[in-house]
C-alpha cells in the first residue's frame, strides 16, 4: 500500500499534533555514534517528527507547579500521539518505532550532570524542517516559537526530507544568554552542570519539580517571530 507523507502529516495533526515534518536518515549523518536514528533502530530510513504547543502563560506564574504538571502531561501526550501514529503506520504495513519525548534515555555523565536522550530530539525536529536551534539550544518554530515540545517516529519506510529553514537567531541578540542566572548558555550549547541544579530539582516532599526557565521565557521569538523581527 502506497501512502503519501501528506496523508501521515494529516493524521498527526488530527492526533493532536500542532505540526509535523519528515527527514530522511541520511540528514543524521553527522550525529554522534550511538545516537543516530540508526543506531536506535536499524531499519531506519526516515524520521517523522512532530511538535506540541506548550500553553505560554505558564512561564509567567511564581509557582513552579503548573509548569510541572504541564510538561508532565504533555510528555504523555506527546508519547502517546506516537504510539498512535505508529499503529496508523502499522495498518499501512510501514515498520516503525516511537521515541519517547523525555525519559527514559541511557547516557549519563554523572560528574557534569550531563544526560543525552537516545534521539535528539531538537536537532531531529531542525533535520525536519520544524525550526532553528537559538542560542538558547531550544527549537524556535516560526509560528510557535520556543514554546513546545517534541516527539518522533522512525520509520523503515523512505520519505522525502521537508526543506529546512535557514533561519538564526538574531546576531547581536544576547537575551537568552544574559537571563541565564547561572551563565549556563554560551549560544552554542548549554553547560548542564550548572542548568539542572537551577532548572530541576527534587523538593524535601521528594517531588521533581521544573523552575527556571528563563531562556525559554525572555526569547522574543517566545510565541513566534515575523519578519520584523528577523535580524
Amino acid at each position: 500500500m502506497f501512502i503519501d507523507k501528506e496523508l501521515i502529516r494529516e493524521k498527526a495533526i488530527s492526533l493532536g499534533a500542532d505540526a509535523c515534518g519528515f527527514a530522511a536518515v541520511e540528514r543524521f549523518a553527522d550525529a554522534p555514534a550511538g545516537f543516530k536514528p540508526g543506531d536506535i533502530y536499524e531499519a531506519t530510513r526516515s524520521v517523522i517528527v512532530f511538535l506540541k504547543v506548550i500553553p505560554s502563560e505558564i512561564l509567567d506564574c511564581l509557582n513552579p507547579v503548573p509548569y510541572t504538571g504541564t510538561a508532565f502531561l504533555l510528555y504523555q501526550e506527546i508519547d502517546r500521539l506516537g504510539l498512535s501514529l505508529v499503529r496508523f503506520l502499522n495498518t499501512c504495513n510501514i515498520k516503525a518505532v516511537p521515541i519517547p519525548c523525555d525519559t527514559p534515555y541511557v547516557h549519563w555523565e554523572p560528574e557534569k550532570k550531563r544526560g543525552m536522550g537516545i534521539l535528539s530530539m531538537r536537532h531531529a525536529a531542525y533535520m525536519a524542517g520544524l525550526g532553528y536551534l537559538g542560542k538558547s539550544t531550544l527549537l524556535i518554530n516560526p509560528k510557535f516559537g520556543n514554546m513546545v515540545y517534541i516527539g518522533a517516529v522512525l520509520t523503515g519506510q523512505p520519505f522525502d526530507s521537508d526543506p529546512m529553514l535557514n533561519d538564526s537567531c538574531p546576531q547581536n541578540c544576547r537575551i537568552c544568554l544574559d537571563a541565564c542566572p547561572v551563565g549556563a548558555l554560551n549560544g552554542e550549547t548549554v553547560n548542564q552542570q550548572l542548568c539542572r541544579p537551577e532548572s530541576f530539582y527534587t523538593n524535601e516532599r521528594g517531588f521533581t519539580l521544573y523552575d527556571c526557565c528563563n531562556c525559554r521565557k525572555k526569547c522574543p521569538r517566545k510565541n513566534g517571530y515575523h519578519e520584523n523581527l528577523q535580524g
